[in-house]
């Protein structure tokens, strides 16, 4: 018997512009997108994928857009509610979560030798990838969740499963993008939100781009003999099928057991993501030893997804999201209605170790330059360029002061001893920790009206300062310490003072006389006297 339909019950949860929290089925969230602030999860894993599953069913109701024209048509007028209605009612039968023929996103006839805890499906819960800091979930005795919560995880085991080996059909892949580093840019509601990242695709491509509720069910014959398919486009790509799961169905209305193992594997096909930033990198090849250039993904990293900021931003390489491309182009003529912010979201693990380490949500604002013809890129690349120099003046003062105090005189002291000793400084987190702040502060003043050169000139006393003030961290904490400590501390001072010493004389660099106070943003004191900067 079919059960749950997940175009009429309410599971996606939302907020809408009022600020009140609900959920929402499939329908009532597209067809009143424009009164809906964001969807809200928990779980950033959660939060991604649902945004992928509705821009996957607006790619097969709208059967577009295929061009930026359609794309803007789409933007003006809004999201076509009687398109999407057709659609769902047509395909009404493949969003049942439970039926005998095609419960979404199953395998049907997938029966496990042993059923396992709903919490597989779940990042934040599974033993299996690591078992998470403050989760008290027992996976052997984790009860059941509602058919809501079982049908957001599974949105995101599929979005973000990573290989865990062999598994009781075969073995398991790793999800196209589950690693990478995703955008979406945040509209003023909803509807804008799923508009800027509805990239136009080729006419052509949309025709085979099925998604799993319109594609024939996977037989158990193909998924126990390791099946791999390349990607036919976005919609195949946000709907991706990367494991075999089946709810088990007690009539309690509630999930507590699933059969879970690997599904379609994926072989790499030169698809773009649309919500990811890439790179292009230097692979050495192990044979022959020759470098070549590759396009890569940007993954989401230990040091948090603000010093990558750049690679969201666009300029001609296009290598920056194509969602982030897409929402300049289509408020170009109208800057009002461009994302004020993008949310970044992902996991991080690393292959081939299966264990996510963490995952992640993070919010920037988008500077209002942005909606102008000149690229920024290149200005906030270099501000995190001049930062990371700068860091790494102190990291060689406190490997300095490791190998001095280590050392006591004629000693070599071990390098892993060196490299353990800086961890335990805690000038390096500080640094970075002042510098965050600073830089959210530099995506917000970047507006059409600021002058780059004022803007820079901050950046600099800012680092200059953060590099100060983490310094005076570590020599606050050996002040009372012996002869040794202070004779290392001497010695590291060195290569701090000289670093500040180069960040003084850039910041003067960039001070504006009053003679040449015009355009460039240079301001007059009333007596004719030039004023100085803050900070300097």
């Amino acid at each position: 018997m079919s059960k749950y339909n997940l175009i009429d019950e309410p599971w996606i949860p939302v907020r809408d512009l009022k600020g009140s929290r609900k959920e929402l089925g499939i329908l009532e969230t597209l067809t009143t997108a424009e009164n809906i602030s964001v969807i809200e999860d928990s779980s950033p894993l959660v939060t991604a994928a649902l945004h992928r599953f509705l821009l996957a069913v607006l790619y097969r109701a709208l059967e577009g857009p295929c061009d930026i024209d359609e794309a803007k048509k789409y933007f003006k007028e809004g999201l076509p509610k009687d398109k999407i209605k057709q659609y769902l009612e047509k395909w009404n039968d493949r969003f049942w979560l439970f039926d005998e023929k095609y419960p979404f996103g199953q395998i049907p006839d997938f029966t496990p030798k042993a059923w396992r805890s709903w919490t597989v499906i779940a990042a934040e819960h599974n033993a299996d990838n690591a078992k998470v800091l403050f989760d008290h979930i027992d996976v052997s005795a984790s009860g059941s969740i509602g058919y809501a919560a079982a049908a957001r995880w599974l949105l995101a085991t599929q979005t973000f499963a990573v290989s865990t080996g062999k598994s009781e059909l075969s073995h398991t892949g790793t999800s196209p993008s589950a690693g990478a580093l995703m955008a979406i840019p945040i509209g003023k509601t909803l509807a804008d939100t799923l508009l800027f990242c509805l990239v136009p695709q080729n006419r052509d491509v949309f025709i085979n781009d099925l998604p799993v509720w319109e594609r024939s069910r996977e037989s158990l014959e193909s998924l126990k003999s390791g099946v791999k398919r390349k990607l036919s486009g976005i919609t195949n790509l946000y709907s991706w099928q990367g494991r075999s799961v089946r709810f088990k169905n007690d009539n309690t209305e509630r999930v507590s057991e699933i059969a879970f193992a690997s599904g379609v594997g994926y072989e790499d096909s030169g698809v773009i993501d649309p919500m990811l930033a890439y790179a292009i990198v230097d692979v050495k090849d192990k044979e022959t030893k020759e470098t070549t250039k590759k396009k890569v993904t940007v993954h989401l990293g230990d040091r948090g997804a603000w010093r990558d900021f750049d690679s969201l931003l666009p300029d001609d390489t296009q290598l920056a999201p194509k969602v982030i491309q897409n929402m300049i182009a289509l408020t170009r003529n109208s800057p009002e209605k461009m994302a004020d912010s993008v949310m970044v979201l992902g996991q991080k693990y690393n292959p081939p170790r299966p264990n996510i380490v963490f995952w992640r949500m993070e919010k920037f604002t988008l500077p209002k330059a942005m909606a102008s013809d000149r690229y920024i890129r290149g200005d906030i690349h270099s501000y995190l360029e001049e930062a990371k120099d700068v860091s790494k003046s102190l990291y060689s003062a406190c490997a300095s002061y490791a190998q001095s105090l280590l050392s006591r005189g004629e000693r070599k002291p071990e390098k892993k001893d060196v490299s353990n000793f800086i961890e335990q400084i805690p000038s390096l987190p500080q640094y970075w920790s002042m510098l965050e702040a600073k830089f959210h502060e530099v995506l917000r003043d970047y507006t059409l009206d600021k002058n780059p050169d004022d803007i820079h000139h901050e950046w600099l006393v800012a680092v200059r300062n953060a590099l100060s003030s983490a310094w005076k961290l570590h020599q606050d904490s050996i002040a009372g310490g012996d002869i040794w400590a202070i004779r290392a501390m001497a010695k590291a001072d060195v290569v701090i003072g000289k670093k500040i010493a180069e960040l003084h004389k850039s910041i003067q660099s960039l001070r504006i006389p009053i003679n040449v106070a015009t355009k460039t943003g240079g301001c007059c004191h009333p007596l004719g006297q030039p004023v100085n900067f803050p900070g300097i």
